[in-house]
């Protein structure tokens, strides 16, 4: 084929040649991506249909189709990404989000770190938990799987159109520019390159959940077997939120230079509102599982846990906020994502009330039981994460009715710190209480030596302090009670005998009451951590000269040099700082501060000794007029202890999503197939 030797007039060149295949990658990531929609589509209806006339094979359609809508969005995306890796600057989206200069990993993450693309990662992932309910769920009843992945989706059919029709990611440009505008400095980042992923799968996570709600509520059938299923769903969501967290806690910290790992931002919120409903949920689930108790409750934790995942995204994308963590969008996407929460959470709400009645109660328990123990856990997770809502849409609500209203750290401090010291306090009494009628004072019994050991750490923080407030050792007593009446409570399930009979009993204990415990551990340690390092950290803003050392809690601090460096896509101002105590070096650290010359926007980098017990974090400014640089020093006790504790909680849900009995379909054998026939 002449036509197609290397260096021929008609433009077969080895440029030329990549430049078609670039742009045939990425029209034929386009089309899969429209497929996908007609697929999606298909998998609502037709399943649907076929169970509500009890077509099996209409039914069956469900599983193939589901395997497809992945696969076509799994291909969309692969071209996307393509187009980022190889710098196609003929997509508008990789024009505007990214830079040939740029490292490999953030050309990658660059692919989610914009609205369009991370829309379409949140749609894959939609079709991924589908694909996933289709290829594991094979002991559901038909009825139930086939409804549950045609809700599933539904709500990809949804985002795909509101992609489609709103926020294409191949749209293409007329003209192709030599080069990129770069991505968010702040999203230049491997904390924030991982967070985004982590968000999202806790996000659509929750979206099982609601598709299995929405479909028991369809079937007017919720028992114990529904119960059973919807947990590993929930538990695998409330995982990843927490990762997902935790990885974005800890990039505000390390990369914002402003010394905190929380700041009340209203992005921040619509991440842990549905985190605390997912916690809800996945103890509610316990109680219709064992004793078929508190079903109306829990299809409508389901409902509003996916619900407030669509607002957490309707805050982010609508530009109705502004926050460093939301992408910059217009109203008339906010107005299309507006209507998908009406749709799907108003339609839940509203089959949810049409089938009440399907929804009675069978198992009785007494006032002191676990399960009230579980109803009142409920309760101060659901009323504490309505709170952190109220707070986060009132500046919203004000500006509706023309008044500028500002809700900060301390309206949230105070108004959702009680729910949690009270959810701490009672947790270990609950979880040492029987099913359906119990006696307090036997398990307040057991736990005589966990409360001993909290009270003694609690007067031991509090003797050591001098002149502080009670927040530390409130914390050190709540998060020692936490781990030490968990650690009650597991041991308390080997019974009685000898102590070797006892630690064999131990290691045979299930998976999930290992996860339990070590979850329960994590947030203990997690609120000691917080409580140790608001109560206890220094922070220290001054101008310093070169070489002329300051004091800091016990720590001299000298700054020894300033000099700049060249990054691979940016210029750095660097200092030499030197920390040290009692005239020994602890650490020299090199805090920067970036700019990014493509947006011209500037990026400060903290540098941070860690340790077990405190952080030195250091920062560097603006050099002075009057000579010298603007330096922030903060010391901050207890600091790891707050991403350690997530880790934990992390490894607690992974632990027992391990249990055999909490797989997909855990125990649906014992529930027949209904009788479909075969047609």
């Amino acid at each position: 084929m002449t036509g197609c030797r290397i260096g021929d007039a008609g433009g077969w060149s080895a440029p030329a040649i990549r430049t078609r295949l670039r742009v045939m990658i990425t029209e034929l990531g386009h089309f899969a991506l429209i497929l996908a929609l007609g697929v999606a589509l298909i998998q609502m209806i037709v399943p649907l249909i076929g169970a509500h006339k009890g077509w099996r094979g209409w039914m069956e359609m469900a599983v193939p189709a589901a395997s497809i809508q992945f696969a076509l969005i799994a291909a969309a995306f692969a071209a996307l990404t393509y187009a980022f890796v190889t710098s196609d600057f003929s997509l508008k989206l990789v024009y505007f989000n990214s830079h040939s200069d740029k490292p490999m990993l953030y050309k990658v993450s660059g692919v989610w770190g914009n609205h369009e693309g991370s829309m379409l990662l949140w749609v894959l992932i939609v079709a991924l938990f589908g694909a996933m309910a289709a290829w594991f769920g094979g002991n559901l009843p038909l009825r139930l799987k086939a409804r549950v992945l045609a809700v599933q989706s539904a709500i990809g059919a949804a985002f795909l159109a509101f992609i489609i029709f709103t926020s294409n990611p191949f749209l293409r440009l007329a003209q192709p520019p030599f080069d990129g505008r770069d991505l968010n400095p702040l999203l230049q980042d491997v904390g924030l390159a991982f967070h985004p992923p982590f968000l999202y799968l806790g996000y659509v996570g929750l979206s099982m959940t609601f598709s299995f709600a929405v479909a028991a509520l369809i079937e007017g059938r919720i028992d114990a077997a529904w119960g059973r299923w919807v947990r590993p769903w929930t538990l695998a969501a409330w995982v990843f939120l927490t990762i997902g967290i935790g990885l974005g806690s800890w990039w505000a910290y390390y990369e914002l230079g402003w010394g905190g790992f929380w700041f009340w931002d209203p992005v921040e919120n619509a991440s842990f509102m549905p985190w605390l409903f997912a916690a809800a949920l996945l103890h509610s689930a316990i109680v219709v599982e064992k004793r078929e108790s508190l079903k109306s409750w829990t299809i409508l934790l389901a409902i509003l846990a996916f619900g407030f995942s669509l607002i957490g995204t309707f805050l982010v994308r609508s530009g109705v906020i502004t926050s460093v963590h939301a992408f910059a969008s217009d109203p008339e996407r906010g107005v299309f994502i507006l209507a998908i929460l009406a749709v799907f959470t108003g339609g839940a709400l509203t089959l949810f009330a049409a089938r009440a009645s399907a929804m009675e109660a069978r198992g009785v328990f007494g006032l002191v039981s676990r399960e009230s123990a579980l109803v009142f856990n409920n309760i101060l997770l659901a009323v504490g994460s309505l709170v952190v809502f109220t707070g986060t849409i009132w500046p919203l609500i004000g500006e509706i009715f023309g008044r500028k209203v500002s809700v900060g750290a301390p309206y949230f401090e105070a108004a959702f710190t009680p729910f949690m010291v009270l959810l701490a306090l009672v947790l270990p009494i609950g979880a040492m209480l029987p099913w359906k009628r119990a006696k307090v004072k036997r398990a307040a019994k057991q736990l005589i030596p966990a409360f001993a050991l909290a009270i003694a750490i609690l007067a031991l923080v509090w003797a050591i302090q001098t002149g502080r407030s009670a927040l530390g050792p409130i914390g050190m007593f709540l998060g020692t009670w936490l781990v030490a009446g968990s650690l009650t409570d597991l041991v308390g399930r080997t019974g009685r005998g000898a102590i070797g009979k006892r630690l064999s009993r131990l290691t045979r204990l299930p998976r999930a009451d290992w996860g339990k415990f070590t979850a329960h551990v994590g947030f203990g340690i997690t609120i000691m951590g917080i409580c140790g390092l608001e109560a206890y950290q220094h922070e220290d803003i001054r101008v310093t000269q070169l070489n002329a050392p300051f004091e800091v809690a016990g720590y001299t601090v000298t700054l020894e040099n300033v000099y700049r460096e060249q990054g691979p896509n940016y210029t750095t101002t660097m200092a030499d700082m030197r920390i040290a105590r009692d005239g020994e070096t602890v650490a020299v650290l090199h805090p920067e501060k970036r700019i990014y010359p493509v947006q011209a926007m500037p990026t400060t980098e903290a540098a941070i000794s860690n340790g077990f017990w405190r952080d030195i974090y250091v920062v560097i400014g603006d050099p002075q007029d009057e000579g010298g640089w603007a330096v922030r020093t903060f010391i901050k006790p207890f600091t790891n202890w707050i991403w350690a504790g997530c880790i934990i909680m992390a490894l607690g849900g992974l632990i027992s999503l391990s249990d055999r009995r909490f797989r997909v379909a855990a125990g649906a054998a014992k529930v027949p197939n209904q009788g479909v026939p075969a047609e």
